[in-house]
């Protein structure tokens, strides 16, 4: 695959980032507005801090927008080797904007644990229930329709925004079942369901900062990868044998290093051309693969 389809590659990747993005936004902002007017009107807690979830969506979805735009950049003389590692820089904001929203969260729910007077809170409506319903079946298919581009283009940070919805599906069950508690007659479940709900997207920004460091550090591929990688070069004509195979992750995309054995007679010139199979073969096959470094040993 040539330098134009690699470009072509990385356009159509970038513009199906962004569409999915701007699809996020817009769901973001009616579930977000919808709930809070839920919570207001139906006096739950829960579902006000469900909301304020919702609305931090928006924020961190701008950011995972900036990060594959700038991620899609050419490279140039002082980033040689491009800019791929800005997903993973927007991947680790994306974890730091949840975990603020979660410890604020959580933080309220506890200070109304704690205050003691259970009397005196509010027992949430009918509507607060309603939303949390619509908020859970809403959030659940924004997680997987962005789960399934992020596998589609391998976007780290796109997958990061998939979970970032997942975690607001988790925090509405929360809320539904703080909700319904307080519904039922024990009103200290609502921030009580405050409390779950940061316990979940605690979990969820951990995950994702944790990705996003592994894939910076330059952390090697899954060994399965691996392995296909390795059957797959022994498959190209002119390959005895493969003495090395080491990858890493850059960002969203793949580095390559592989040593060939070959018939150790050949010309400089055949084992160049075996080389040159390798290496296009390889960048043909596995999309992910930025870059591919083939060495030659005699057999």
């Amino acid at each position: 695959m040539g330098k134009f389809m690699k470009e072509k590659q990385m356009d159509t990747m970038e513009k199906t980032a962004m569409r999915v993005s701007k699809v996020s936004i817009i769901v973001n902002l009616l579930l977000s507005v919808g709930k809070l007017a839920a919570g207001l009107i139906a006096s739950s807690g829960a579902m006000i801090s469900d909301a304020i979830h919702s609305a931090s969506d928006v924020f961190s979805t701008i950011i995972v927008m900036i990060g594959i735009r700038m991620s899609g950049k050419a490279a140039d003389r002082e980033h040689p080797y491009g800019h791929e590692r800005m997903e993973c820089v927007a991947a680790i904001l994306l974890s730091v904007v949840l975990a603020i929203t979660g410890f604020e969260i959580g933080l309220s729910g506890v200070n109304k644990i704690t205050a003691g007077n259970y009397d005196e809170l509010s027992v949430p409506g009918t509507l607060a229930l309603v939303a949390a319903i619509v908020s859970i079946a809403v959030k659940e298919w924004m997680y997987w329709y962005t789960r399934m581009y992020a596998k589609k283009i391998k976007s780290s940070a796109l997958m990061a925004d998939a979970w970032h919805h997942r975690s607001d599906s988790l925090s509405s069950i929360g809320a539904f079942i703080g909700i319904f508690g307080a519904r039922m007659g024990f009103p200290v479940m609502d921030p009580i369901a405050s409390v779950v709900i940061c316990l979940f997207i605690l979990k969820a920004a951990y995950d994702i900062f944790k990705d996003a460091i592994d894939k910076m550090l330059d952390t090697a591929c899954e060994p399965e990868l691996e392995k296909e990688l390795r059957d797959f070069v022994l498959e190209q004509e002119g390959v005895k044998g493969v003495d090395l195979l080491r990858t890493r992750t850059f960002g969203s995309r793949i580095y390559v290093d592989v040593d060939i054995s070959a018939d150790g007679n050949m010309t400089l010139n055949e084992a160049h051309g075996i080389a040159e199979s390798v290496h296009d073969a390889i960048e043909g096959r596995f999309e992910q693969v930025k870059h591919i470094m083939v060495h030659v040993n005699p057999a």
